[in-house]
C-alpha cells in the first residue's frame, strides 16, 4: 500500500465545487475530486458538527486528517475519491459557497484577511494507492471514528462497478425492491447496505448472522465487477429464496423474520418437501414447552438437528436430588463421581416424547453422557 501526504489549501479544494441533489454527485478540486463516491452513504452533519469544522479552521487549529484514494481504472472519472472526511469536506465547501453561517457570519461577511486566512488553510490529505485487498484493509484501519462504515460499505469502496450501481438500486435504497420483496422474512436494513450483504452472504454460502470470513463475498464482488454489467443473477437468486419460503411455509409467523433463509434454500431447495407436512410439524413444535428457541423450529423442521431448538435443561435442584438418590454413581458405567464430574440426562429422549422433569432425569458421568446415542 502506497500512502502519500498532500497539503492542499482550501483555496484549491473549493475550485469548481458542486453538489447535485438529484444525482447525489458532489465534486471539487477543479473536477479532480469525487467527494461522494458510490460507496459513501448520504450522511449529513448536524449543524453543531458542521459549525465546529469551520470554527476549527477559523482559529487555525489542526483539523483531523482526511483520506483520499487515487482511482486509476476509470480514466473518465475524477482522479481522487474521498475515503474518509466526506462531511468535513462538504462543510468547508458549503461554507465557502455561502450556504450557511457560523456565529451569524457567512463567508462573504468576513473581513478580507479572514477570508484569506480561511482560503490559505492547509488540509492534511493522505492519498492511498494499492491493490484491492490492501485498500480494504486500510479502509478498516482508518474506519475508527465518527459514523463508522459497515463491512459492506467498505467492500463497496473497493469493488465499484456498473454491477454495484445496479445492485444498490435493488438492495440498498429505502423501500428498494429487495426490501419490498422480503421485508417479512429479513431483519436486515437497506440503509447501511445490510440487505445487499445478506444476499451476497447467502449466494456465497456464508452465514449472515455469524459474520465470518468475508473472502467469498470479496471474490464474488471482484468477479461480477469485472464480468457483469447488472445484478440480475443476484436479484434472481434473492427472489427465488423468498418465493421458496412462501411456497414451503405459506403460514407466516413472527419467528420467520431474520432466519438464514438463503442457507436453508441452498441446502434444501432440491429436496421433496411437502408444505402441509411441514406445517403440521411446525404447529406441534410451536406448542411444545420443552423448546426454548421457537425461531429454531424452522431449521429443525428442515434438518432434524435438535441443536437448533435449545431444549430445556434440568434445574440445579433436580440435578442435586437425582445425584443424591443415585449416591453419586453413574447410571451407565456404575462409576462413583463427584457431582461436578456428572451431567443430567433425559432417560427418555425429547425426540421420543421425554420431558424435562425429575422422573425422567438420570445422572451420568461426563464421558458416558457425551458418548450416549440419541443425545
Amino acid at each position: 500500500m502506497k500512502i502519500d501526504l498532500k497539503r492542499i489549501t482550501i483555496r484549491d479544494l473549493v475550485k469548481d465545487y458542486f453538489n447535485d441533489e438529484e444525482t447525489s454527485q458532489v465534486g471539487a478540486y477543479s473536477g479532480n475530486l469525487n467527494i461522494r463516491p458510490k460507496y459513501q452513504r448520504e450522511f449529513v452533519y448536524q449543524e453543531k458538527q458542521r459549525n465546529a469544522v469551520i470554527e476549527t479552521i477559523s482559529r487555525g487549529f489542526p483539523l483531523n486528517s482526511i483520506y483520499w484514494v487515487r482511482q486509476t481504472e476509470d480514466k473518465d472519472s475524477p482522479e481522487f475519491e474521498v475515503l474518509d472526511g466526506q462531511q468535513r469536506t462538504i462543510s468547508i465547501c458549503e461554507y465557502y459557497e455561502g450556504n450557511f453561517s457560523v456565529n451569524e457570519r457567512y463567508f462573504h461577511n468576513l473581513e478580507n484577511n479572514e477570508k484569506e486566512n480561511f482560503l490559505d488553510y492547509e488540509l492534511m490529505i493522505y492519498v492511498c494507492e494499492g491493490s484491492d485487498s490492501e485498500k480494504l484493509e486500510w479502509f478498516r484501519v482508518i474506519n475508527i471514528a465518527g459514523v463508522k462504515l459497515a463491512e459492506q460499505e467498505l467492500r463497496n469502496a473497493i469493488y465499484t462497478s456498473a454491477w454495484l450501481s445496479d445492485a444498490k438500486r435493488r438492495f440498498s435504497k429505502r423501500s428498494c425492491l429487495a426490501e419490498q420483496k422480503g421485508n417479512k422474512y429479513i431483519s436486515a436494513m437497506a440503509i447501511r447496505q445490510e440487505i445487499l450483504e445478506l444476499a451476497l452472504s447467502w449466494i456465497t454460502g456464508i452465514s449472515y448472522e455469524k459474520k465470518g470470513d468475508d473472502k467469498a463475498i470479496c471474490e464474488y464482488m471482484a468477479k461480477v465487477a469485472k464480468d457483469e454489467k447488472n445484478s440480475d443473477k443476484l436479484w434472481g437468486y434473492f427472489c427465488n429464496v423468498i418465493d421458496w419460503v412462501e411456497m414451503k411455509f405459506p403460514k407466516y409467523r413472527k419467528e420467520m423474520k431474520g432466519l438464514e433463509w438463503g442457507l436453508f434454500y441452498n441446502e434444501f431447495k432440491d429436496k421433496s418437501l411437502d408444505k402441509d407436512e411441514l406445517e403440521e410439524k411446525i404447529s406441534a413444535l410451536m406448542q411444545d414447552d420443552e423448546i426454548q428457541s421457537k425461531k429454531g423450529i424452522y431449521a429443525y423442521a428442515l434438518s432434524g438437528n435438535e441443536k437448533h431448538l435449545n431444549l430445556r435443561t434440568f434445574s440445579e435442584n433436580i440435578k442435586r436430588e437425582v445425584f443424591e438418590a443415585q449416591n453419586g454413581i453413574c447410571k451407565k458405567c456404575n462409576k462413583k463421581c463427584d457431582i461436578e464430574q456428572m451431567e443430567a440426562d433425559h432417560i427418555k429422549p425429547w425426540s421420543k416424547g421425554g420431558k424435562t422433569e425429575k422422573q425422567n432425569c438420570q445422572m451420568l458421568c461426563k464421558t458416558c453422557n457425551r458418548t450416549k446415542s440419541n443425545k
